[in-house]
C-alpha cells in the first residue's frame, strides 16, 4: 500500500502517519509543499526511533506525483467532500491512498478530476467537521488492508 499526503502541515501528524506505515509496510509519499522539515526533531519525536525503517518518497508537486504513477494506478482519495464511504472502495495491494492538508484538504481541481474515486470516512451528522490527519489515515489503510489479507502482495 501507498499513503499519500499532499502538502502536509504538522509534523506530529506526518510522523504518526509514517510510523503507522512502518507498522503495515506501506510507502509514505509527502507531495508539495510541506509546513515543517523532514529532519525536524518534531518528525523524528513522533516518528520515534522508526522513521530510518519508513519506505519515504517526496514528490516536489501534485503533477510530480501524478507522472510517477504506473498506468491505471489504484488512487483513492479521502474528503469530507466525498459521497461514497471508504469501505465501498475496492482497493487492491499497490493502492495509493490519498488525504489532503489538515487545514485545506485536498485542491478543488484533484477532488473533480478523480470524484469516481473520491471517498469519505462517515461521521456523525453535525459533530465535527473532521477527524484528525494520522487518525483518518489509520482507518483507511486498515480497512484497505483488512480487505486485502490472506490475499497476498
Amino acid at each position: 500500500m501507498h499513503v499519500v499526503l499532499y502538502e502536509p502541515d504538522i509534523p506530529w501528524n506526518t510522523g504518526n502517519v509514517g510510523r503507522t506505515c512502518v507498522a503495515t509496510g506501506s510507502a509514505l509519499h509527502l507531495v508539495g509543499r510541506l509546513g515543517f522539515e523532514v529532519g525536524s526533531k518534531e518528525i523524528r519525536r513522533s516518528g520515534l526511533d522508526y522513521w530510518e525503517k519508513l519506505k519515504l518518497v517526496q514528490h516536489p508537486s501534485w503533477e510530480a506525483f501524478e507522472s510517477s504513477l504506473p498506468p491505471d494506478a489504484p488512487v483513492f482519495l479521502f474528503s469530507k467532500w466525498g459521497k461514497t464511504d471508504f469501505w465501498n472502495a475496492d482497493y487492491t495491494h499497490s493502492s495509493y491512498l490519498v488525504f489532503g492538508c489538515e487545514t485545506t484538504g485536498l485542491p478543488a481541481a484533484v477532488r473533480r478530476k478523480y470524484s469516481d474515486r473520491l471517498f469519505r470516512i462517515p461521521m456523525e451528522e453535525g459533530s465535527v467537521r473532521s477527524l484528525n490527519l494520522s487518525t483518518a489515515v489509520s482507518i483507511a489503510l486498515y480497512e484497505a488492508l483488512r480487505q486485502k489479507r490472506g490475499q497476498g502482495r
